[in-house]
């Protein structure tokens, strides 16, 4: 390699603001939580002891994290504490989304088939990981927790955005749930669902941009809700492939009608052909 070419390299890239934390070093971390907290120690008689002594191991590559994106040691040590105080409550409320996702899917056999192996859940219990250390003003790793989900599930739910409990997200894959959204509570998401933003000018990165949800919303595949002044009404089902930029009042059926013809066997098959 010659030496511009060296020197050019070393000159473009970019300069971190932070010695920063990499997404793998925060992934390690959240399934170390999730082992403890849903893994199978926790479901046999573990003791206060042994549990405590792997909470520990958490804490410590928190800890580290902390210091990597810019946190004192004073702060970070109140930002810990902070965030095992908030833990508790959280692991009930994933607690309840557990068994919500349990008791709205068929498909489904107990709590600890959709604990282990649903993406919907795990998506959802990085992102309620990921909002208290956002809601403590935590830079980047937040983030980092949830892009870790999403990199596994398909699912990309914003660490800021603020979602009700109970929340079942089904399938999962291709969901998109922007900062700025508000879920209410008993919401229920399917595959490919977005809540969005219309297109904004960066200025306006702090105003409300995606949409708000009441409770016992239901949003079917497909659909998309797209903006900050769109407000959907409690109780209301928003069907498949749905494209909302307003407002809908409570109980409202919103859904997309397709046209279905059959074709004459004597008319000439003028149908489009496909070539993947």
């Amino acid at each position: 390699m010659q030496r511009d070419t060296l020197s050019a390299l070393y000159e473009a890239r970019p300069r971190l603001s932070h010695s920063g934390v990499r997404r793998a070093q925060a992934g390690k971390f959240f399934e170390g939580l999730f082992s403890v907290l849903f893994g199978p120690e926790s479901a046999r008689c573990e003791t206060k002891g042994a549990f405590q002594s792997r909470l520990l191991r958490v804490e410590a590559d928190l800890m580290e994290m902390l210091e990597g994106v810019g946190l004192d040691h004073e702060h970070a040590v109140q930002t810990i504490d902070d965030f095992f105080r908030q833990l508790a409550r959280t692991c009930r409320c994933l607690a309840d989304d557990a068994e919500f996702i349990r008791a709205n899917d068929p498909a489904c056999q107990s709590v600890s088939e959709v604990i282990l192996a649903y993406p919907g859940f795990y998506a959802i219990a990085a992102y309620r990981v990921g909002h208290i250390l956002s809601r403590a003003g935590v830079p980047t790793l937040p983030r980092l927790i949830t892009e870790h989900a999403h990199e596994w599930t398909g699912v990309d739910i914003h660490p800021a955005a603020e979602i009700g409990c109970p929340f079942f997200i089904d399938h999962g894959t291709g969901v998109v749930i922007g900062e700025t959204t508000r879920i209410g509570d008993r919401v229920k998401v399917y595959q490919g669902v977005t809540l969005g933003a219309l297109s904004v000018k960066k200025e306006l990165a702090q105003e409300r941009r995606h949409p708000t949800i009441g409770d016992d919303v239901v949003l079917y595949a497909s659909a998309t809700v797209l903006g900050g002044d769109t407000f959907v009404g409690a109780g209301s089902v928003i069907g498949g492939n749905v494209w909302l930029t307003e407002s809908v009042p409570a109980r409202s059926l919103v859904y997309h009608k397709s046209t279905v013809r059959i074709r004459q066997p004597e008319e000439p098959d003028d149908g489009l052909e496909f070539h993947i």
